[in-house]
């Protein structure tokens, strides 16, 4: 199991996927927000956590038979049953939508454990049901056909491709309304800070526009703009101080 520092964690928690996603690029990270997964239900609780990968082929009659009959390892309940407190279940379904990797007793299952939420490009079952839960589930989709339909986990914890996205095991998943980004582990503390400071600065730039301030030097900023960013900040920083 791979644990956040708690610091890392509530950092990552207050920085949306949109600026994750803005501040990997200018690290030269072009491709890192999952395409097409959304979160299921209205709630969209926010997700924040490291990689359990499942790496999925298409079934083939063969092994479906050989799976069934034992010869051949089903390796889904070993990772329902292995996906730790803190971690997302990241399956890459190659975009099938047609098969489900698990429902709502799963789900419940996972909130319990204090799984950290659930990531595919596939599709999940009961999704209205789901939808009911507080755990965080991200998918393209909702079926009710058997995973093994279509799909057969042939690995735990390898890199994979989800909704175009490589995801290797231990990168970090942030989710949210606007989907989900994967954060290569070694840059989540360099990411997180940058993204936090992006967070207040565009705080700040929205408080100028809503005031009716013109874009042109705003947003991009100019020397002016900086400088009042600056005396934005220091007057915040003075004011959440203790005072005697």
């Amino acid at each position: 199991m791979s644990v956040l520092d708690p610091d890392l964690l509530e950092r990552l928690r207050g920085t949306t996927v949109p600026t994750l996603v803005s501040t990997l690029y200018r690290k030269g990270y072009a491709n890192t927000m999952l395409r097409g997964v959304k979160p299921q239900g209205p709630l969209a609780l926010p997700m924040v956590g490291t990689a359990f990968t499942l790496r999925t082929v298409a079934m083939r009659e063969d092994q479906r038979l050989a799976i069934e009959a034992g010869t051949v390892p089903n390796l889904h309940p070993a990772a329902m049953e292995q996906v730790g407190a803190g971690e997302v279940l990241v399956c890459g379904a190659a975009g099938v939508t047609d098969t489900a990797l698990l429902g709502d007793i799963l789900s419940t299952a996972f909130m319990v454990r204090g799984v950290a939420g659930v990531v595919t490009d596939g599709s999940v079952s009961d999704g209205a049901a789901i939808a009911q839960i507080p755990l965080p589930v991200f998918a393209r989709g909702d079926a009710a056909t058997t995973f093994l339909s279509h799909r057969h986990i042939v690995e735990l914890n390898v890199p994979i491709d989800c909704a175009g996205v490589p995801v290797f095991p231990g990168d970090v998943l942030v989710g949210d309304e606007n989907g989900v980004v994967c954060i290569p582990r070694h840059e989540a503390q360099t990411v997180a800070e940058i993204a936090a400071e992006r967070e207040i600065f565009e705080s700040f730039v929205l408080e100028r526009v809503r005031a009716g301030i013109p874009l042109a030097g705003t947003y991009p900023p100019d020397e002016a703009t900086q400088a009042a960013y600056r005396a934005w900040l220091s007057a915040r920083d003075s004011a959440a101080s203790p005072r005697d």
